[in-house]
């Protein structure tokens, strides 16, 4: 019962974030990947696999609003990086400096120090690729998964995230072409909440 209620909540929350995605008026970049429509059905599925299995382990009831909370951001970071080639501030900064805010409210110190140890790799390949290896969403989301995930997690999950994207992208015979990485990074980070979260 706990598992369906949870599929069911995550469902509609992933649903609400791309409805609020939807709302945004954002103007593709010239030089980003090439718009494709997200796979609304395919995401909205997956959150609530990802849910029915939160919710049957989770350990309150503010842990599954919070990471229903953070389905719902998923879902709407794939919807703009793959249609806009774009992850909005309001997806990641936001959330990630309530997580802050709550982690110096708190004393959970590990919570920044997880959200700074995928930021400050991503954020290397950032400067030196101008943006065009890896977005600046693309690091803020990194570290709002690593403030979620912690270190370790997000470590292993954001490595094979890396590696799916560069398979797809030769599968593809898009090797040189900019792809939207935010969905694979949305992707591990869900796939890895069941496995258990810092907060």
């Amino acid at each position: 019962m706990a598992f369906a209620l949870g599929a069911a909540f995550f469902a509609a929350a992933a649903y609400a974030g791309i409805l609020a995605a939807s709302l945004l008026r954002i103007e593709s970049l010239p030089d980003g990947p090439r718009p494709a429509q997200p796979p609304v059905l395919w995401i909205i599925a997956v959150s609530a696999i990802v849910g029915g299995f939160v919710t049957a382990h989770a350990s309150s009831p503010g842990a599954i609003i919070l990471l229903a909370g953070l389905c719902a951001i998923l879902a709407a970071v794939c919807c703009t990086d793959m249609q806009y080639g774009i992850v909005p501030d309001v997806f990641t900064i936001l959330p990630l400096a309530a997580l802050l805010a709550y982690a110096v409210a708190a004393r959970q110190w590990q919570i920044p120090v997880s959200a700074a140890v995928p930021f400050f790799p991503f954020a290397i390949v950032a400067a030196i690729s101008r943006g065009k290896g890896i977005g600046w969403g693309d690091v803020k989301l990194a570290a709002l998964g690593g403030a979620v995930l912690g270190a370790q997690t997000a470590t292993v999950a954001f490595t094979l995230s890396c590696f799916a994207a560069v398979i797809v992208a030769h599968v593809r015979g898009r090797r040189g072409d900019p792809i939207a990485f935010a969905p694979y990074l949305a992707g591990a980070i869900a796939a890895a909440m069941p496995l258990g979260t810092v907060v």
